[in-house]
């Protein structure tokens, strides 16, 4: 006869079931960490938290359309690992106008304050800023807090301000880290998509088909295919948390951006007065990312000598989600060879096993030698020192030179 205590076992009476939880913070959990102020500048208010010691260097964050810096950020720059980086840096999540949480819907006048109706002359009623003008509003921000200058961390529409403020404030901008971002003008897919779901979300309807393409925007099919979870999330967040018209105002300003006629010159001397980023850049876009052929077209227009970037393998769009492991450990390693970070104790290892996940490293990663060492170099020095055969990372060659991107 089967004693009690296998019979205990045998209906999982002794196993302790801990709740899952959320993979996104709460606003309540948020506020523990950020400090929310609030940035007046000439286009209306702009909402900025910030996280970590004001007297250290500092980083600036902008999100995608339909997010903010809760949702876009939160889970990121709270990750274990990145906390290693985070001790040396102040960060400054910057909001888009109404895109914060709880923000109230941005049908007001700027002169009078009254609700938008018929009596307001046109001239009077909000005009949502164009993306060239909320690259401007950077500069407030900036004044705001007395930063000199800025390392920049965009995502999608946010990394497209922040490329445009690059362009236009060389001497404020240290360097950029840009993942799924577009230079070009918007293309008839796009635009036809996004017309269509702005006519609802003018409306103030956030419906089932502009959820579904605002999650292919974020993810791709793929990764919404086979993390139901993640994707559920975001879902949720759409439904519950984005006012529809602040989101539309936002998503018609990112559609009728302008190309920003970023060029590749090869002759030295053109090189001086030619319109590109002039900072070091690293592009970040995922194997699955729907916008991967945008960053390999960036990347193509920037000067190779100062651009790096990665393709995330096994990942979508949505790389601070999916691979927040190989991001921190990519991020760092760009600071290192910016000479902002001397020497880090090691993080998870830019390698996977065969079934898929991340090992982590059983010996300090490498260290750049000096500011002008490359992130492949970097990750050569690091793969020879684990004595890795064959190595797990795809190396490409020099990203100095060539267009190839590192697949980790």
């Amino acid at each position: 006869m089967m004693s009690p205590y296998w019979m205990d076992e045998v209906e999982l009476r002794n196993i302790s079931v801990q709740e899952s939880q959320p993979l996104m913070l709460s606003k309540e959990a948020s506020d523990t960490v950020f400090c929310e102020e609030d940035v007046e500048t000439s286009r209306g208010t702009m909402k900025v938290a910030v996280q970590g010691n004001r007297a250290k260097p500092a980083i600036l964050t902008y999100h995608d359309i339909g997010l903010n810096h809760v949702t876009c950020f939160q889970n990121f720059f709270n990750y274990d690992e990145m906390q290693v980086i985070l001790k040396h840096f102040c960060v400054y999540h910057v909001n888009a106008p109404g895109q914060h949480m709880d923000a109230a819907p941005m049908d007001v006048s700027l002169t009078t304050g009254e609700r938008a109706d018929e009596t307001i002359p046109p001239e009077d009623l909000y005009q949502y800023p164009t993306m060239d003008e909320l690259a401007v509003m950077l500069e407030a921000v900036l004044e705001h807090f007395n930063l000199k200058r800025v390392i920049g961390f965009g995502v999608g529409a946010g990394g497209n301000v922040l490329s445009r403020f690059a362009l236009n404030n060389r001497n404020k901008v240290d360097s950029l880290v840009l993942i799924n971002t577009v230079c070009t003008a918007v293309g008839w897919t796009e635009w036809a998509y996004q017309k269509w779901n702005n006519w609802y979300l003018f409306s103030n309807q956030m419906t089932e088909g502009t959820v579904d393409y605002l999650l292919w925007h974020y993810f791709g099919s793929k990764t919404m295919d086979r993390n139901h979870d993640l994707v559920h999330a975001y879902r949720e967040n759409l439904v519950r948390s984005v006012n529809p018209v602040n989101l539309a105002m936002f998503v018609d300003s990112y559609i009728k951006r302008n190309d920003m006629g970023l060029y590749r010159e090869v002759d030295a001397q053109k090189k001086k007065i030619q319109k590109t980023i002039k900072c070091p850049v690293l592009l970040v876009g995922g194997d699955y990312s729907p916008h991967i052929s945008d960053v390999v077209e960036m990347n193509s227009r920037l000067d190779p000598a100062e651009t790096q970037w990665i393709k995330m393998a096994d990942c979508g769009g949505m790389v601070l989600e999916e691979q927040p492991g190989k991001m921190c450990e990519a991020f760092k390693l760009f600071l290192q060879g910016m000479g902002y970070i001397p020497c880090v104790p090691s993080m998870t290892a830019l390698t996977r096993s065969r079934s898929g996940s991340l090992r982590s490293s059983k010996s300090d990663v490498s260290v750049p030698q000096s500011p002008s060492d490359t992130l492949l170099e970097s990750l050569q020095r690091e793969a020879q020192g684990r004595g890795d055969e064959p190595s797990p990372i795809k190396l490409h060659g020099d990203l100095r030179h060539k267009a190839a991107p590192l697949k980790v």
